[in-house]
């Protein structure tokens, strides 16, 4: 693919250890074949030697819905016309997806692509989930969390026998780790982290896509934002958790690994924001980040494990 060569990822910023790709956007909404309002997050997996993303569209009408691109032979990416993901009509969830689906972060586990995303409906956000084989079929699963909760990915292996989820809850706006037997019930949650007064992610925190498995313990990349005199600003940070006991945090990094400083990640319908929900680790170490910004186009960045993890371990243990 175009976007994987390093020699056009551009760095911006000195503190950034993120390299940007020298053609972002990689999507905007000027590149489909058809209207929408706009484009948003996508999440992002490996399957069979493809780089798929799963984006997230506002339609006219303002419901949402998930959407596959795949990447031409030139190797850009084209967004498809026809939902993948879409919101429910079922009686029994259509008043929870009223509104859309959005936000989806693949997980592949035990032979099987999961799909947990944000339901938006009359009684705000819940988390649901769907799986795949195929990625030219979907089998919703169902919701699978109280309202109010969003920004659900689940672990790529079970912990101690048990399916791993983390999650954020409107009550403290705080990454929380949960577990269950079956993916549909639930429980057992713990505090993984919170804002931190002052810092970067002041405000508000949620996790992008699932955990990967290092070394050191499982490595996480989550969005942060901090309230400012002109509105918030998003930015992309890292924690790493233990691998037995992901409620425990080894580091977290005190500067964001990238923040939004081009006209694209600071001009938009929701300015000042970088936000993802998924990445690909490559055999050589390096980490690519799909990003949304500024809640109008889909980006790359890139970056390698090394340095996320030297970022982590030499931040102040100030969690």
């Amino acid at each position: 693919m175009v976007v994987t060569r390093r020699s056009r990822f551009v760095k911006r910023h000195n503190q950034d250890i993120v390299y940007r790709w020298e053609g972002n956007p990689l999507i905007s909404i000027s590149d489909l074949g058809f209207k929408c309002a706009d484009i948003h997050n996508a999440g992002v997996v490996s399957f069979e030697e493809e780089i798929l993303l799963l984006v997230t569209l506002e339609h006219l009408s303002g419901q949402r819905s998930i959407h596959l691109a795949r990447s031409d032979t030139k190797g850009y990416y084209q967004v498809e016309e026809a939902p993948f993901l879409l919101p429910s009509l079922d009686s029994k969830y259509k008043q929870h997806e009223l509104h859309g689906v959005l936000d989806g972060r693949v997980t592949f586990l035990e032979g099987m692509y999961y799909i947990m995303y944000n339901s938006l409906g009359e009684h705000g956000y819940r988390l649901a989930l769907a799986k795949t084989e195929d990625f030219r079929s979907v089998e919703k699963i169902g919701l699978i969390s109280e309202p109010d909760t969003k920004a659900g990915t689940l672990f790529p292996a079970r912990i101690k026998g048990r399916y791993a989820r983390l999650e954020r809850t409107g009550c403290d706006n705080s990454i929380w780790i949960t577990y269950s037997d079956d993916l549909i019930y639930w429980g057992s949650s713990e505090l993984v982290i919170s804002p931190r007064e002052g810092f970067w992610d002041s405000d508000r925190i949620g996790a992008g896509g699932p955990p990967f498995e290092i070394d050191q313990g499982w490595l996480v990349l989550y969005y942060g934002a901090k309230e400012t005199s002109a509105g918030p600003i998003y930015k992309i940070g890292t924690v790493i958790l233990d691998k037995e006991e992901p409620g425990r945090v080894i580091g977290r990094s005190n500067i964001p690994i990238l923040s939004p400083r081009g006209n694209y990640e600071r001009i938009g319908d929701v300015p000042n924001v970088v936000f993802t929900t998924g990445a690909i680790v490559d055999s050589n170490g390096y980490l690519d980040i799909f990003y949304g910004a500024s809640n109008s186009c889909i980006c790359v960045g890139t970056t390698t494990v090394e340095e996320i993890v030297k970022n982590c371990i030499e931040s102040k243990e100030e969690y």
